[in-house]
């Protein structure tokens, strides 16, 4: 049966992933969206589903405006993915980032509960809730400990989620997700920033100004696509009983790994000198430097090593990805969503 489908953050990677997801499942879309000046719709139209969804105003911060919303929308299945997204952002806009991806999502939730209390509801948590981590690989299981004001208020909103849903009985349900990318991920990711430079390298014939410079390099993340965790999302959404699923790979890579992987796809093997904000990527064949370290990029705290263990999602609904960080850096490099 159709349903009709909500998603808060429609403009961003997961809300184009997702909502073409639902569309090719035959539901109805509709895409919740902060009014301002800067509003694009890129995505939706890279992935060609742009004239397909209905586009609402959709404010977080906005008590009233979202209230309006959920009282006068007929929602099946509500996915909230609008956030503050950037965890270096966070350090600098802790009170926005509290807001934002916390307090919101209570507000969220008690109206929900009291005017569309047979609505599901998806809230897309984070491993980042791990933060500096008790163990490895981590699970449902695994304590959470936030190293950043996004962390922490990610965390304070999964709580207060997996809290209604015990005390309650809200059809709420929390998808625990590593990290996921895409070509429509932003270019303030460091996965985005680092593909980029690859590609414009490929496509100047190898001439460039500086180097590529980032920050630290051995920061090591589960790093999936985007494509595989949406449907996660959905296939959680299918359980009657809600319950919180972490979703990941299982496999953990360095950004060194991950830099070093975007240049053999386009032909170019690093070699790798120097240690600290010295150490430098070189071209094997040419000897250029191709890769600096730069401390302005450096995060005030950052979280070392996540890695996800997600083998209570296959056993309660049977997922996997399907796509290995080969495909996730082919489709990054070349720009293929």
């Amino acid at each position: 049966m159709k349903k009709n489908i909500f998603i808060t953050g429609i403009t961003g990677q997961d809300g184009a992933y997702l909502a073409k997801y639902h569309l090719d499942q035959g539901n109805n879309i509709i895409g919740g969206a902060r009014r301002n000046s800067e509003r694009s719709f890129w995505r939706l139209e890279k992935m060609g589903i742009k004239d397909k969804v209905k586009i609402v105003d959709f404010d977080l911060l906005d008590y009233h405006n979202m209230l309006d919303v959920v009282k006068n929308t007929d929602i099946d299945e509500f996915y909230n993915l609008a956030a503050q997204s950037f965890v270096g952002t966070s350090f600098r806009q802790p009170f926005y980032s509290l807001k934002c991806n916390g307090l919101a999502v209570c507000e969220l939730v008690e109206m929900l509960l009291e005017h569309k209390p047979n609505t599901k509801f998806y809230q897309a948590s984070t491993s980042e809730m791990f933060g500096e981590v008790k163990s490895i690989p981590q699970d449902e299981n695994t304590p959470f400990n936030p190293s950043s004001p996004y962390g922490i208020a990610k965390l304070m909103a999964h709580n207060f989620v997996e809290v209604y849903r015990k005390s309650y009985g809200f059809k709420g349900y929390c998808g625990i997700l590593f990290n996921h990318e895409s070509a429509l991920r932003g270019n303030e990711f460091v996965t985005k920033k680092i593909s980029n430079w690859v590609r414009e390298l490929h496509n100047n014939k190898g001439e460039f100004e500086t180097p590529l410079q980032l920050g630290n390099i051995y920061a090591q993340r589960d790093w999936g696509h985007a494509r595989d965790y949406v449907r996660a999302m959905s296939m959680m959404m299918k359980l009657e009983q809600p319950n919180s699923y972490v979703i990941a790979t299982g496999q953990s890579y360095s950004v060194k790994d991950f830099i070093s992987m975007c240049f053999n796809e386009i032909g170019i093997s690093l070699r790798w000198e120097g240690e600290g904000l010295d150490e430098k990527g070189i071209d094997t064949e040419s000897d250029r430097i191709m890769v600096e370290i730069n401390k302005d990029y450096y995060r005030p705290n950052d979280v070392e090593q996540l890695l996800g263990n997600s083998l209570k999602a296959y056993k309660y609904f049977k997922w996997k990805p399907k796509c290995s960080i080969y495909d996730l850096v082919s489709d990054l490099v070349w720009d293929t969503v």
